[in-house]
Formats: structure tokens, C-alpha cells, sequence
């Protein structure tokens, strides 16, 4: 599984890296569009509120979680698989998916539990594709199997789940923080080498051998550990300095009649 950012930037890298992209450790130029450049802005600026304030706005958070979750599984269903004998279109499939999605996202946000189930996912989920990666490149013999990718997804991807549902406040700044960092670094790659990364990163997924990647990668893929630090003290130290999600008010204040009815 993966999230809406991942499949919209595997879209994007198949129009953009066909032809058009050239290797930047060649230093050669780039050529840009329109539309990706701007989606690629908002996804930054989507990411910078996720990452900086994703405690302090809990309830958005958990629902744009399940609303990622819920149109990308619907979207994937729809657009590979045949409905009733008729292959839909890409329009109709990204309509039906976000129709889903969103009732996906109001379940997540109304019941506590399952929105911080999937917001621990998503961490574990991230958690995994950074440990593929670091197989990839520590590894002198790197495993082949696409069960493995799965294995790990899977694995990780629960045990974090579970620790979110235990340690909701820690692990859910943890988990905006990684994700709006990865949101950033993406857009980052986009504008930097077209999207080389997260094309390393989906061959990872499917344990294809791998090709030297560029510097310029790595230094990419090195902005997501240190914003992902940054936002979890920004966020522990600042934004969510007090705020008690179970609450929705800062700890400390006078409570209110709502409160002592609780």
C-alpha cells in the first residue's frame, strides 16, 4: 500500500522521466510543466502544516489520513481492475475513489481509535520504506523476493499502528512529522531531479536490482530525517505545547461546563 503522494508522484514520474529527464549528475538541464510544478508546490506547503502543526490540528490530520488511504485502495481497485465487465477510466476512478476516501476520512476522524490506527500505519509504512533502502544499500546481497517488501510493510506497519494506539500524543507527533517531511522531500525531489527518488524508492518496493543513484539523491533523501527532527521539536516544543488531544483545549486552561459534563 501506499499513500495519494506516492501513487500521484509514480503518475507523474511516468509523463515527466519518459523522455524529458536528465541526470542531474551530468549537470544537464531540466524541462518542467505546468501543472506538476504546482501540484508539487501545494504538496509542499501541505507538508509544512503537516509536519509543523500535525498534533495541533488533530482532528484534520485524522481526517486526511483516512481520506488517503480510503481513495488511493479505491483508486488502485478501480483503475486496475474491471467493475462490472467495464474498465473505468482514470476521471472516474480518481471520482469514485475520493467519494470513498472521504467517507473514509469522517470514519477516521469520528472514531478515535481507528484514526489513530491508520496514522500509526502510515508511520510504520514510512518507517519500512526507509529500512528497505537501507537494506538495499547495506546489504551485500540484497533479497530478490517481492514477498519481502510486503513482509516488512506489513510488520512494521502494524507494530506501529499498535504503539500509536498506545502512545497516541508521542507517536502521532512522530508520525506528522515523518510524513509531512517525506510530503516536502518529494516536492524537493521533483524540482531538483524529477522525481529520481522516489522512482529508486518504488523499485526498492518491488525489489528490483538496483541502479547507482546519483549524489544528488542522497543528498535529497537526506532533507527527510532532518525535517522530520525538526518537526517533532517544533512540534513538542511549540505547536503542540499543552494541547491535549482528547481534550481539544490547552491543558492547564479553566475548565469549562463542557468539560466537567465529561
Amino acid at each position: 500500500m501506499t499513500t495519494t503522494l506516492g501513487t500521484l508522484a509514480l503518475k507523474l514520474a511516468d509523463q515527466e522521466l519518459s523522455a524529458e529527464r536528465l541526470d542531474v549528475c551530468e549537470g544537464a538541464g531540466r524541462r518542467y510543466k505546468v501543472v506538476p510544478s504546482v501540484v508539487c508546490s501545494m504538496c509542499c506547503l501541505f507538508g509544512i502544516i503537516y509536519c509543523f502543526f500535525g498534533y495541533r490540528c488533530f482532528k484534520a490530520v485524522m481526517f486526511l489520513t483516512g481520506l488517503m488511504f480510503g481513495s488511493v485502495v479505491i483508486f488502485m481497485l478501480c483503475y486496475k481492475e474491471r467493475v462490472l465487465d467495464t474498465q473505468l477510466s482514470a476521471e472516474a476512478s480518481v471520482g469514485i475513489g475520493l467519494g470513498i476516501g472521504t467517507l473514509c476520512g469522517l470514519v477516521t476522524m469520528l472514531v478515535r481509535s481507528v484514526g489513530l490506527f491508520m496514522v500509526g500505519l502510515l508511520l510504520g509504512l514510512l518507517v519500512a520504506v526507509a529500512a528497505l533502502v537501507g537494506m538495499e544499500e547495506l546489504s551485500d546481497s540484497p533479497p530478490r523476493s517481492v514477498w519481502v517488501p510486503l513482509g516488512v510493510l506489513l510488520g512494521v506497519g502494524m507494530l506501529f499502528a499498535v504503539l500509536t494506539l498506545q502512545w497516541q500524543r508521542l507517536f502521532t507527533t512522530l508520525s506528522t512529522a515523518v510524513f509531512g517531511a517525506a510530503v516536502i522531500t518529494v516536492a524537493v525531489d521533483y524540482f531538483v531531479e524529477l522525481l529520481a527518488l522516489v522512482l529508486y524508492v518504488y523499485e526498492r518496493l518491488k525489489a528490483a536490482p538496483a541502479e547507482p543513484a546519483c549524489w544528488m539523491t542522497w543528498v535529497v533523501l537526506g532533507v527527510w530525517p532532518g525535517l522530520a527532527l525538526l518537526g517533532v521539536v517544533v512540534q513538542w516544543k511549540v505547536t503542540a505545547e499543552g494541547y491535549s488531544h482528547t481534550k481539544g483545549v490547552r491543558e492547564g486552561c479553566p475548565e469549562g461546563p463542557h468539560e466537567n459534563e465529561q
